[in-house]
């Protein structure tokens, strides 16, 4: 058996080039920033004017360090992994350029310094529900699920999916049915969002214990997974018109960028070009950034 673990000595002489970067790096700025742009939508969407800048800043703030304390914990319990899997091999920790009590300790304290400006400075709910958040998917998702079971990313979206409701509790102090609609576009688009880059990078799973559906259960079945939670994924966007709560601007682009979606998971599951699953992984991401941007344009029409 090959021995994934680094030794103390190697550790401790590449561990002098850790820079700013590294750790920047573990917190998964790109990941971040996308979840707080959805805690910005779901903000805005609590009030029909203007957000108090208070809460803009430091609510925003605080989520973004926990949530950026969730990714080093991920980056932290996944270097065993990551140091036999390409797409990872080059991160902080493998690479041995930060060690993993150096990467506990920044976690908890960026982690703890997110939640004392959520409770004190923005409100208790707020930090509450972040904290869950961190919860499920650095402890739950990360430290089990992700062994557990193929349906993994299913089970496990629910954490990632919680930024809306996290930016709506931070104006409202409360939990509304609205913010939780946020909540279940971002659930159901998760697989079909994940799955197309698990396609891609098969053979890497392949070499861990990591139960990913394209591994356990094949392409074929993964690519139907997939689309079947588009369909569900477009019916759960255009819920917030049909209940009334947005208008027909929004309407028309849920349903335009559903189209988009559908047309790439369809293709995927019946193509054979392997550079798709990467084209649908991508669209995907395109997809959520231009549904919530439309949810924005249209509370404020």
């Amino acid at each position: 058996m090959t021995d994934l673990s680094l030794g103390k000595s190697t550790i401790e002489s590449i561990n002098k080039k850790a820079s700013w970067r590294d750790y920047y790096e573990m917190c998964k700025p790109r990941v971040v920033m996308m979840m707080i742009m959805t805690s910005l939508v779901g903000m805005f969407l609590a009030v029909p004017g203007m957000v108090s800048i208070s809460v803009l800043v430091w609510g925003n703030l605080g989520i973004a360090l926990v949530a950026s304390a969730g990714a080093v914990i991920n980056h932290l319990i996944d270097r065993r992994i990551d140091m036999v899997m390409q797409r990872t091999l080059k991160r902080p920790i493998p690479q041995g350029k930060v060690t993993p009590r150096q990467a506990l300790i920044f976690a908890m304290l960026i982690c703890l310094l997110g939640m004392l400006i959520l409770i004190f400075l923005v409100n208790p709910l707020c930090g509450w529900l972040t904290l869950a958040s961190f919860i499920g998917y650095a402890i739950i998702y990360t430290g089990y699920l992700k062994r557990a079971t193929p349906q993994n990313i299913v089970i496990g979206g629910l954490s990632g999916a919680m930024p809306p409701l996290l930016g709506w509790s931070a104006v409202t102090g409360t939990v509304d049915p609205n913010g939780l609609l946020l909540v279940l576009i971002i659930f159901a688009w998760t697989p079909p969002h994940f799955w197309p880059l698990a396609i891609h990078r098969k053979k890497d799973y392949a070499k861990t214990d990591i139960p990913m559906l394209p591994v356990t259960h094949g392409d074929a079945l993964t690519k139907l997974h997939s689309l079947l939670y588009t369909i569900i994924m477009v019916i759960v966007s255009i819920l917030r018109f049909l209940t009334g709560m947005r208008g027909l601007p929004y309407l028309i682009v849920a349903l335009v960028l559903g189209g988009g979606f559908l047309y790439h998971s369809i293709e995927l599951m019946v193509g054979t070009n392997p550079a798709f699953a990467m084209k649908t992984f991508r669209f995907s991401i395109f997809y959520l950034l231009a549904l919530f941007s439309a949810l924005l344009i249209d509370h404020y029409i």
